[in-house]
């Protein structure tokens, strides 16, 4: 089922210059997105999370939007506030 988002992206994205711009995007989207699935398995509010970690909840929100760039040190503390930890994994891709 696609909404009118989708379809508006799916349109964007056939411009070449969008779709490589959107593609060196997707590392970051994808860590937005594993923290988000993380803290929503836990069960836990962001502003229960700031508590736990002393990173304000504005500064979570700001991340979960895609408004902030998290240092890894930062990722760390959201981890380690939601009882996880951070692995980070360098992968093989096609073009090597």
């Amino acid at each position: 089922m696609s909404n009118k988002f989708d379809d508006y992206l799916k349109e964007q994205l056939k411009d070449p210059e969008i779709r490589q711009e959107y593609e060196a995007l997707q590392p970051e989207r994808a860590i937005i997105q594993a923290f988000i699935d993380a803290r929503i398995e836990k069960g836990m509010t962001q502003k229960e999370l700031a508590e736990r970690t002393g990173i304000a909840q504005g500064d979570i929100s700001k991340l979960e939007r895609g408004n902030a760039n998290p240092s890894i040190r930062t990722l760390q503390r959201l981890a380690a506030g939601m009882g996880m930890s951070l692995q980070v994994k360098f992968v093989q891709n096609g073009n090597v």
